[in-house]
């Protein structure tokens, strides 16, 4: 495809992806609120401001479309094109676990425990369903690195606490 079909293609392949977007956020509400997952062989973790700081306990208020959703938008973009190039990383997919941080560096913090979860031995001998059959757990994907997040001392805490878990 040359450049110029490429820009033809472009707003098409963007209006696509962000329904496709919209449709993985609800049905992931019930899951893991305010994150987006894609699946891919090798999966990298993202922190973005996507939604403002919360009032009255809420965690995360109104969406921010510059410094949240541009960045969410750039780093799949990313992911498109590299997946897309069958010469980048042949035979390998990029996968994303996209997380908000909600503006604020505390919330940022707790969702960026959701990466170590898959790091994590889980005891299940103790643990029986209702019928006596062990439980099923759904173990996380490995994220292999994070992108992100916005601002320097999120970025610090999070780096502090994802190199306990190498």
């Amino acid at each position: 495809m040359s450049g110029r079909e490429s820009h033809r293609y472009f707003p098409w392949k963007m209006l696509w992806m962000m329904s496709a977007l919209t449709d993985l956020a609800l049905s992931q509400e019930t899951y893991a609120p305010h994150s987006i997952r894609l699946e891919g062989d090798l999966t990298l973790g993202g922190l973005f401001p996507v939604h403002a700081r919360g009032v009255a306990g809420e965690p995360c208020g109104d969406v921010k479309k510059e410094n949240g959703i541009h960045r969410l938008e750039a780093m799949l973009y990313a992911l498109d094109q590299i997946n897309s190039d069958d010469e980048l990383l042949p035979n390998i997919t990029l996968g994303a676990r996209v997380l908000d941080t909600c503006s604020r560096d505390t919330y940022a913090l707790e969702q960026s425990l959701t990466f170590v979860q898959a790091l994590v031995q889980k005891d299940t001998s103790d643990v029986r369903c209702t019928n006596g059959e062990p439980p099923v757990f759904v173990k996380p994907e490995k994220v292999v690195g994070v992108i992100g997040a916005s601002a320097s001392s999120v970025s610090i805490m999070v780096a502090n606490i994802l190199r306990l878990f190498q």
